[in-house]
């Protein structure tokens, strides 16, 4: 797995945080965090690649393709702003000649897996199958996360893309009942098993204390020590 693309069931849900968890989690491997398109920030603003890196450390390269300033979705933003779409292509080849120099590339997509990239109707599934890379699917802990990450292995499936498990992007300190019982739903929704939980709030921890307890949030298979399930 050199390449891992990482997506949501939809936005704000906790894509950059679990990215950085991973990252975290391969400490004293190299890894790069690609953010193909960022949208709603001014140049200079730090945005997702450069928050996976500051939480992670710096065993990661932080690449951005480009930056649209409305926060809307990457074809529309592009578009309203007059600039060149990302294609997937693109993504393609900045992705290949990061993992020729890295152990991990994680591709981070904006939104949801069919958000599209430009005008043709791209998105960050037609560069997930140009890459053969796995797809892991971040979604939330509550009631509604079961439609939302059904559709979402389905329309990975529909495509021949490997769902290569999901990761719950903020879980409360104190769940509630749907929360508690989607931990045990949601691989099935998935058809994929649970890779890990992120508690709510990680992204606020200290850099330190991040690093420390990213692997006790994430199963072996992305790098860290919780029990499987």
């Amino acid at each position: 797995m050199s390449v891992l693309v990482v997506t949501g069931t939809g936005t704000e849900i906790g894509k950059t945080i679990v990215t950085a968890a991973v990252a975290a989690a391969w400490a004293g491997r190299r890894v790069a965090v690609l953010k193909p398109a960022q949208t709603g920030l001014a140049p200079g603003e730090p945005g997702d690649a450069a928050e996976v890196a500051r939480l992670a450390g710096s065993h990661v390269t932080a690449v951005e393709l480009a930056r649209f300033p409305e926060p809307l979705a990457p074809a529309t933003a592009a578009r309203r702003a007059g600039l060149a779409p990302v294609r997937p292509y693109e993504i393609v080849e900045a992705a290949e000649k990061l993992a020729a120099e890295h152990d991990l590339v994680l591709v981070e997509g904006a939104g949801g897996l069919l958000v599209r990239f430009d005008d043709d109707g791209s998105t960050l599934a037609d560069a997930a199958r140009l890459l053969s890379a796995p797809v892991l699917v971040v979604a939330p802990a509550g009631l509604g996360t079961l439609n939302s990450t059904a559709l979402t292995s389905e329309a990975l499936r529909a495509r021949g893309l490997d769902c290569l498990g999901v990761v719950v992007g903020s879980m409360p300190a104190e769940p509630d009942l749907a929360e508690r019982c989607n931990l045990t739903d949601l691989p099935v929704a998935a058809g994929a098993p649970l890779l890990g939980v992120i508690p709510a709030g990680a992204g606020y921890l200290s850099p330190a204390d991040f690093r420390a307890r990213a692997g006790s949030w994430l199963t072996a298979q992305l790098g860290g020590v919780r029990p499987p399930g």
